[in-house]
C-alpha cells in the first residue's frame, strides 16, 4: 500500500518500504516503515 513519508537521511519523500500501522503513546494511529533507498525508519502520523 506504498505511503509517501519523508526521509530525514535523504531529505526526501519516498515511499515507504516494510510499513504497519502502530498507535503511539497518545492513542493517535500511525505508520512506521523504512525508506528503501538508505534503509532509514520512516514515521508518518495520522495513519
Amino acid at each position: 500500500m506504498a505511503t509517501n513519508a519523508y526521509c530525514v537521511k535523504c531529505k526526501a519523500k519516498r515511499d515507504m518500504r516494510d510499513e504497519s500501522k502502530i498507535t503511539m503513546k497518545n492513542g493517535k494511529p500511525a505508520t512506521q516503515g523504512t525508506c528503501p533507498v538508505c534503509g532509514t525508519k520512516m514515521f508518518k502520523i495520522g495513519g
